[in-house]
């Protein structure tokens, strides 16, 4: 049997992914939805406290979180349709970047790699090798093609599947590039098996999003590359994991340069100061392991109800891929 057909192929999104973590934006809060006698109970008090004091207010946020609700019950019909018809209409300033080629990595990080696939690699021999173009975005974004949200924090940005990226750039990326290094470094939190992705650009300036709130990632392992192009300040920083309460945090500021990546767990809390001036745009790769978010989804805490999803959808499998493959390597 070849491996190809051995191989999990379907994905899955939790049925939390329609009523949980709603980001508030300006009140700075995740919420739940459940009804709207659930809101009123869980969280009209706090929402008083940052300031949502009138009806309208109120009513104001009510209508913002069914929006929500509806957006993401829509997102794979809505996403499929713009992925066709960027595919049928929008034609690519740089064909080119959208096949991954070793030529476009730096050598720095090729010996990353290579040393991750030794079989004498260590964690710590990794780390102390570690050291401390973005035209076609702009062609894309200035076109009239269709763009989706890339999640519920960045308003402004874009989905790399439905623009093409996905199949010859950013999954060859993952598997043959970055998973060596994760296996290494993030071997505790599904670093070694990651499978599936969402990949997006997001987008800072000074007439739209200037930062990026206290959050963590719907991943195991996330990639933060800045690709530019020029902007003043703009830090990122970082807390403890999500399981450690907000009292006992102490946030890190970490400069992030143009051309620099960064790879932190999925799970580590963390954000983004705002630019005060200029334009940057950052690659996000939020990378899945099937294994561990089957046990437990990271964005309600509880086993996965799974529901249908396109693509990679959020990660889930219905099996354990490591032993489906295991299966069949015996036949």
């Amino acid at each position: 049997m070849q491996n190809n057909e051995c191989m999990v192929d379907k994905f899955y999104t939790c049925s939390c992914f329609c009523t949980d973590n709603i980001f508030l934006e300006d009140y700075k809060l995740h919420v739940k939805y459940v009804s709207e006698e659930q809101v009123k109970w869980d969280y009209q008090h706090i929402l008083k406290t940052l300031g949502c004091t009138t009806v309208a207010q109120y009513d104001v946020v009510l209508k913002k979180i069914h929006a929500e609700v509806e957006r993401r019950k829509s997102l794979s019909v809505k996403s499929a349709e713009r992925a066709e018809h960027i595919k049928k209409h929008y034609t690519p300033l740089h064909p080119n970047v959208y096949h991954l080629e070793e030529a476009y990595l730096v050598p720095e990080f090729i010996n990353l790699v290579q040393y991750s696939l030794g079989k004498d690699a260590t964690k710590e021999g990794l780390l102390k090798l570690i050291h401390s173009e973005t035209e076609e975005l702009e062609h894309f974004e200035e076109s009239d093609a269709p763009k989706g949200r890339p999640n519920t924090m960045n308003n402004y940005g874009i989905l790399l599947n439905e623009l093409g990226f996905d199949e010859a750039f950013i999954t060859p990326l993952r598997e043959l590039y970055l998973t060596p290094v994760t296996s290494l470094l993030y071997p505790d939190c599904g670093g070694t098996f990651l499978d599936s992705h969402k990949a997006f650009v997001v987008k800072y300036s000074m007439n739209e999003d200037l930062d990026l709130s206290y959050h963590y990632d719907n991943a195991e392992v996330t990639l933060n590359v800045s690709l530019g192009k020029e902007f003043t300040e703009g830090n990122l920083y970082f807390g403890d994991m999500r399981q450690v309460p907000l009292s006992e945090t102490e946030c890190a500021e970490v400069e992030h340069c143009v051309t620099e990546g960064l790879l932190h767990r999925g799970q580590q809390m963390h954000g983004a100061l705002p630019i005060s001036s200029g334009l940057r745009w950052n690659l996000i790769v939020w990378m899945r392991s099937s294994q561990e978010r089957n046990r437990l989804c990271p964005m309600c805490n509880k086993r996965p109800v799974l529901v249908e999803g396109d693509g990679f959808a959020d990660g889930f499998t219905k099996a354990d891929i490591r032993a489906q493959r295991a299966l069949c390597a015996l036949h």
